[in-house]
């Protein structure tokens, strides 16, 4: 055999050999990019994460602790979710509705808000800064619905102020778009919430490969290239619907779209 018909035979092989050998080490290098891209766009997440609850001087603790929020618009709102208030504050013992700004080497700062608007429906709500300066915003994502499989983080307060009041970043993926009702196999697991979201007005929501603890409601739910945030997380709310029909916690996470935030905004004045 001659050295032509030989190079000729091997030119096949070996072009699909360094073929698949670019895919591979692009397909290796995607994690390591999201992980670049979201290490250089926390810094300018986390200083728009607030905690929300409710202070009294003379209570120990003063502040308590209620879920995450972040601040949106022109730096004097607050998104966060409904449930995450409490239905009212005690004023005649000078209990209010604040938020705590986490300090980077410095003392936390106590900023007074008030409700701007709230939709029990979605599970949503904006508080009002009362006085004072601005913070930092973030940016929110168009109204379109993200993709299945696309990558995804979190920052906020897991567990609350037993870990300290400084913010931690989660990362994932959208696992599923998902109605908020799924109908169930037996009237037993039917109860009167999920009877409304199946009867009524089901939407959908983003089911996270991302773990969330209580403290994260509220939390914003970003796009790591972009710092767009395309979601909130939801703790409470989509799991007493979703997930009535376990015993146990799945351990699954959801946000609640953007596009219900969108429209909660066109309501505050």
């Amino acid at each position: 055999m001659s050295d032509e018909p030989l190079h000729a035979h091997l030119q096949g092989p070996r072009r699909h050999l360094l073929q698949a050998a670019a895919v591979l080490a692009m397909m290796a290098a995607v994690p390591g990019i999201a992980r670049a891209d979201l290490v250089g766009m926390l810094p300018q997440i986390k200083p728009s994460i607030v905690a929300v609850g409710t202070y009294q001087r003379t209570r120990s603790p003063a502040f308590q602790f209620r879920g995450t929020g972040f601040v949106i618009g022109d730096g004097r709102l607050i998104a966060t979710n409904a449930h995450v208030l409490p239905d009212s504050v005690a004023s005649e013992n000078m209990e209010s509705l604040v938020i705590v700004v986490p300090g980077e080497g410095q003392q936390s700062v106590v900023r007074p808000v008030s409700r701007a608007a709230a939709e029990r429906s979605r599970d949503l709500a904006v508080l009002r800064l009362e006085g004072g300066g601005p913070l930092p915003a973030l940016s929110l994502a168009s109204r379109e619905r993200v993709q299945e499989g696309q990558e995804i983080a979190f920052t906020g307060f897991p567990i609350g102020a037993v870990l300290g009041m400084t913010p931690v970043t989660h990362r994932g993926i959208v696992s599923a778009i998902t109605p908020i009702g799924i109908p169930q196999a037996n009237s037993r697991d039917l109860n009167p919430a999920l009877i409304r979201r199946l009867a009524n007005d089901v939407f959908r929501v983003y089911q996270l490969d991302a773990t969330a603890y209580p403290g994260n409601s509220g939390s914003p739910v970003f796009d790591p290239k972009t710092g767009e945030v395309i979601g909130v997380i939801n703790m409470v709310f989509v799991k007493s619907t979703k997930e009535s029909a376990l015993t146990d916690p799945s351990g699954i996470s959801y946000a609640i779209p953007i596009e219900y935030l969108h429209t909660l905004l066109g309501e505050v004045r």
